[in-house]
């Protein structure tokens, strides 16, 4: 009887569609499959049987069998030995790639779950900098090199909701969330710095106040780490301009960079950029900021990759010798908290 096809939007199930197209597992063994190409690699069933460790008989009988399930001559039998057939060659052409396949796919597996390949997702608060977090993502290539490292930059929320709809493994961000179906923790601080060009009044100075910048213009990006940048200017010179003159631009770091050198305004940045030369551009510390601003990664609790726990054990191990330490009932200062929501 002809077999019903579904109808039109029908969705057949997926384990019945493959019951009923494959013969492999019901009514052929992987077995029987393996030994038949020992068969035509040899073309003895006795060497073929000698190679596998088995008996002669136990492989004649279970080739029968195969060429019985498919309607099929696989091998011509002569006092010699046997020869494929046409049928033969073309079918154990398909069953050699077919297991070369399922080879690989089961050693790739058994990497995956040992953390050994895989792919892993990390969101970034901006580009990668040296600092703690280059050099941990450096760090982890090495240790992980045939890990496909994808990388996204963008602010906290949009990142943090990435994670929570699974599109990202995990993201680094400034400050100490608190996103209640995810987790975050704490790796490392950062001292903020003023970018300045060097044609600025204060320039010359080894050191500079929040309360001498209150008349420059700030600028910021849109993306990255921008906006909790925002709000700690505003936060911060509040008590000394109402009205803070800060500019928000939609460029990259570099750029923003740039327009510093060029006189724009100045920018609030964290101490990792000063590793990188910026033409025109001098960074310096702000005396009266009260204390580094902590940068936390968030992920989620149901996601069970192998690298994911290797890269948070690296960045906790490194934060560790690092000498960091945090309390985890300390609350993070109000211009630290990233906006979690959606």
């Amino acid at each position: 009887m002809r077999r019903r096809n579904p109808q039109a939007g029908e969705q057949e199930e997926p384990s019945r569609r493959y019951r009923h197209r494959s013969f492999l597992g019901t009514r052929i063994p992987l077995i029987a499959l393996i030994q038949a190409l020992s068969v035509a690699e040899h073309l003895n069933f006795r060497r073929a049987a000698t190679s596998m460790g088995v008996s002669q008989s136990a492989v004649s009988l279970r080739i029968k069998q195969l060429e019985q399930d498919l309607g099929v001559l696989l091998f011509d039998r002569h006092h010699r030995g046997v020869r494929l057939t046409e049928a033969g060659r073309h079918f154990l052409e398909h069953v050699a790639t077919g297991i070369e396949h399922l080879d690989h796919a089961v050693t790739t597996a058994g990497a995956i779950a040992n953390g050994q390949q895989g792919r892993l997702r990390v969101g970034l608060y901006s580009p990668i900098a040296a600092g703690f977090l280059g050099e941990l993502l450096h760090r982890f290539r090495q240790l992980h090199p045939a890990v496909d490292l994808r990388i996204t930059e963008g602010r906290a929320r949009d990142t943090i909701r990435a994670v929570r709809e699974e599109h990202l493994d995990v993201t680094f961000v400034l400050g100490v969330p608190s996103v209640e179906d995810c987790h975050s923790k704490p790796l490392w601080r950062e001292n903020l710095v003023i970018a300045l060009p060097k044609q600025h009044r204060l320039a010359s100075r080894e050191s500079v106040r929040w309360t001498e910048l209150a008349e420059d213009t700030f600028l910021v990006r849109r993306e990255g780490s921008g906006p909790q940048l925002y709000d700690h200017i505003v936060l911060r010179l509040a008590d000394h301009w109402r009205q803070p003159h800060v500019e928000r631009f939609d460029v990259g770091r570099d750029t923003l960079m740039t327009m510093v050198s060029q006189g724009y305004g100045v920018t609030l940045t964290s101490e990792a950029i000063m590793q990188i030369f910026f033409p025109g551009v001098v960074f310096r510390p702000l005396l009266d900021e009260p204390e580094p601003i902590t940068f936390s990664a968030v992920w989620s609790p149901h996601n069970r990759s192998r690298v994911l726990h290797d890269l948070l054990t690296l960045a906790q191990r490194r934060g560790r010798a690092n000498g960091f330490r945090f309390a985890p009932a300390e609350p993070a200062a109000p211009s630290q908290r990233p906006d979690p929501s959606p």
